[in-house]
């Protein structure tokens, strides 16, 4: 289960869900969301909720595909994006949340992604 106000995750049998912060603390995943306007926010923090409810379970039935390597993203009202990448143990690390703006995710939102699973690798 999420829990927004303090930004826990359940781990759930399959799955550890974990989101990327600065070195200052900042939620970035979570700040994203909240900036959004309040239907796309709510898509958004319900698919929070089934990955921390149903695991791996829920990246099925969710709209994903791989960008490169490790990354992968998970697509929302069209123009959303959550990056993430699996490490260790069923540890599922979102990375990085933004809104496409051309016929592709932009060169420097998945490097952005890219650069933050490197440092939690």
């Amino acid at each position: 289960m999420f829990n927004k106000k303090n930004n826990i995750f359940v781990r759930t049998p399959d799955l550890k869900l974990q989101t990327y912060h600065t070195s200052g603390g900042k939620d970035l995943i979570i700040e994203y969301l909240d900036s959004l306007p309040k239907d796309e926010s709510a898509l958004g923090y319900a698919i929070l909720e089934m990955l921390a409810n149903r695991g791996f379970e829920a990246l099925e039935a969710l709209e994903t595909r791989q960008v490169r390597g490790k990354l992968w993203e998970i697509k929302f009202r069209r123009k959303n994006r959550i990056f993430y990448a699996v490490v260790e143990d069923g540890c599922v690390y979102l990375l990085h949340a933004c809104k496409k703006q051309k016929g592709k995710a932009e060169i420097h939102e998945i490097e952005t992604a890219l650069q933050r699973m490197k440092e939690i690798l």
